[in-house]
Formats: C-alpha cells, structure tokens, sequence
C-alpha cells in the first residue's frame, strides 16, 4: 500500500491492482502499465504544471478487498477516478462504490459485456470484439465441437454463454462444460483431462483465470495432447501466463486479444522497449498491461482540457476521445463507454510470443450488448 496526504498541488488517482494472490500473474502486469503511463505524464511536465500521484492499494485477490479499498480511496484519501480491476468480481464489488460517490473506475479487462454505468470507462475488449472472431476461427481451422473449462465466477460463466449461443447459431455444440475454483491447482485438472480424452472435442475453450491457467495448461501437456488438432483456446491466456507455464507448454494455442507485443508498429516498438527498459528485457507486455497504459493517457488528455478531476467534467472529455495507442488508434465510443479496439488472433509459439494469424482492418466498434450480432450468422460477421 501506497499513499500519501492530500496535496492541492498534485492529481491523486486510486490504483487497484493485486500484487499478491492467486490473480498477480497478470494483476501485477496491470499496475505495471497503469505506472510506466504515469511515469511518462510527469516526466513530460505533467498535466497542467500538476504531477499525477497514484495512491495504491494492493486487494490481495480478494475480491470484496477491491469494495473496501475503493471506498477508502474515495472517502479518505479524496481520490475520485480509480485505476483498477482485473475479474469481473472485483469490478463488481467497486461498482456499487463509484456510483454511490459519483468516482471514475477504469476497468483495462476484457469482460463478459452486458453491462453499462455512467460510473465506469470500459477499454478491455467486449465479446464482439474477442468471442465472435475466436468462435469463427476455431470452427473453421479446427471444428465445430467444443469443451468449455472455466474458473468459478461470473466472468467464465457468461462469457462461454455468449459462446455457446454463438456456436449453436452456426452449428457447433458444446460436449462439455466444467467449472473449477479460482485456487484450482494442477491436480484438480486432472479429472478435466480425462474428461477432454474421452469427449474428444476439436477445441478447448478456457476461460480459466490467474495461476490455474497454468495448472491447465501443463496438465494438457502432460496429458500428450496436440495443439495442432485441439487447442486451448482462450480470451484471457496472455503472454504472462505463457510465461508462467513455460514456453513449450503455450505453444501452439490461441488467443484472441486486441493487442500482442509482437504486432508491428513503431508505437507498439516504442512502448515495448520503454516497458522492457523500465521492468526487465524478459518482461513481456500483454493485452491487460497496453489497456492499463493506454487509458492512463486518455484520461490525462482529458484532465488537461477540464483542469478538474470532477467525473461529470472528465466523463463528457473523455466520451468520444481517441489515443493513439500501441494496439493501433482507439476511441473511447461515446455511445457506451467502451473502447473501440482493434480484434486479432493470435497463436504461441516457442518464444512465448503470439503469431498473428487474423486481424481487423481497424478498430472494431464497440458492441457489448451485441445487438448487432443477434442473427444466427454471428459467427460469420466480421
């Protein structure tokens, strides 16, 4: 825990990322992003003549710590916009906080949609932007027939809903469904493995979150599955948690994100090599860390024009801005506080990079109620 008193001659904003417990492995890379943009800002002179002050808090994993600590940040440490959350547990137990003292959550995490508050800046993909290319490349590389192994919360359970709706629209089904603790280990997989041998779906699809998804991963290995036949397929395995299970284990399996280091640019070569100089030559960026980079500097290209963290000032600002952010250009849509983010696919190989096998032309507009993808053809839409 990091704070300080209050100064009129700074800008406060409340961090919420753990740095211990089971979610670190990505949570830690989040408060990485979300320091390296802050660093930036104040090296360039800060926002108006003003330093951006982070008071952070570290929830533990916990996901009713998150509530407890938004609170405190708002209450006793004055501070009224909160960089934070990973689960969508935890983003829920803030929710209700920020909207109740009238804050500013922004939430860097892809997420299940089908939510909207005044209160919260979304800049994690919504399904449209990750689910509905992933379900249409899976079935068209690998086949219709999917097992669904999740962690035990709301995310994985709404996410593999938008899933199976979506598969079901375009012929595919579900052989399998199961759900484990969010402090699963590597032998609680071990009756999922032999489920997935003898179902013999064309395709994994995880949505197992934080140190379990290497307990998943390296079971699948151990196993002697192939990955060239029936691959792990997730929304939230990054290159952290390739990391964490060993190169040779990720290889071979999919991901659909918004950003992987690997995507050329020269703003991605940019971003990449001042992360690397700040935190290690081994530390790989990840979708989750570019959100929490990015959205720092769109709500600092906010705060200079308001001069005022007011949220009802900040919210209008920010509403229909754009940012030039390492993934390609991003617009936070107006219509729903969410961002338009680029959609790609990507595949580990044994660097524990992503190879990128499909993108989007550009950004895709932000649709988290999916209302333009009701049609049995969704999985077709681009």
């Amino acid at each position: 825990m990091k704070s300080a008193g209050y100064n009129p001659h700074q800008w406060r904003v409340g961090v919420l990322f753990s740095s211990s417990g089971f979610m670190a492995v990505i949570e830690e890379t989040q408060l990485r992003g979300t320091l390296l943009a802050i660093d930036e800002i104040n090296a360039a002179g800060g926002i108006n003549g003003r330093d951006l002050v982070p008071v952070i808090y570290d929830p533990a994993s916990e996901s009713a710590a998150f509530g407890r600590y938004a609170k405190r940040l708002m209450v006793e440490d004055r501070v009224s916009t909160i960089f934070g959350c990973y689960t969508s547990s935890s983003r829920k137990a803030v929710l209700p906080v920020v909207e109740r003292l009238n804050g500013l959550l922004w939430y860097p995490t892809l997420y299940e949609g089908f939510e909207f508050s005044p209160n919260v800046i979304y800049t994690g993909a919504a399904p449209n932007q990750n689910s509905v290319a992933l379900c249409r490349y899976l079935m068209d590389h690998y086949g219709p027939r999917f097992y669904f192994v999740g962690s035990d919360y709301i995310y994985p359970r709404e996410s593999n809903r938008i899933m199976h709706d979506l598969l079901r629209g375009n012929g595919g089904e579900v052989v399998g469904e199961t759900y484990l603790s969010l402090r699963a280990r590597q032998h609680d997989f071990l009756p999922v493995i032999r489920d997935i041998r003898r179902l013999q779906p064309d395709v994994i699809f995880s949505t197992v979150v934080g140190d379990s998804t290497t307990h998943l991963y390296r079971s699948y290995a151990d196993a002697g599955f192939d990955p060239k036949t029936t691959p792990i397929a997730s929304l939230t395995t990054t290159e952290a948690e390739i990391r964490a299970m060993g190169f040779d284990v990720g290889e071979g399996h999919v991901t659909a994100a918004p950003y992987f280091e690997g995507i050329d640019g020269p703003s991605n070569s940019s971003f990449v090599a001042r992360y690397k100089k700040r935190y290690g030559a081994d530390e790989p960026t990840n979708m989750c860390v570019e959100a929490a980079y990015f959205q720092v500097h769109i709500f600092a290209k906010a705060l200079k024009q308001t001069n005022s963290t007011d949220t009802d000032l900040l919210r209008s600002m920010v509403l229909g801005s754009t940012f030039e952010a390492p993934q390609g250009r991003v617009t936070i849509n107006a219509a729903c506080s969410h961002a338009d983010l680029w959609s790609r696919i990507g595949r580990a190989n044994r660097r524990g990079q992503f190879d990128v096998v499909q993108e989007s032309l550009s950004a895709v507009l932000a649709d988290p109620y999916l209302t333009g993808y009701g049609s049995p053809a969704a999985c077709q839409q681009g």
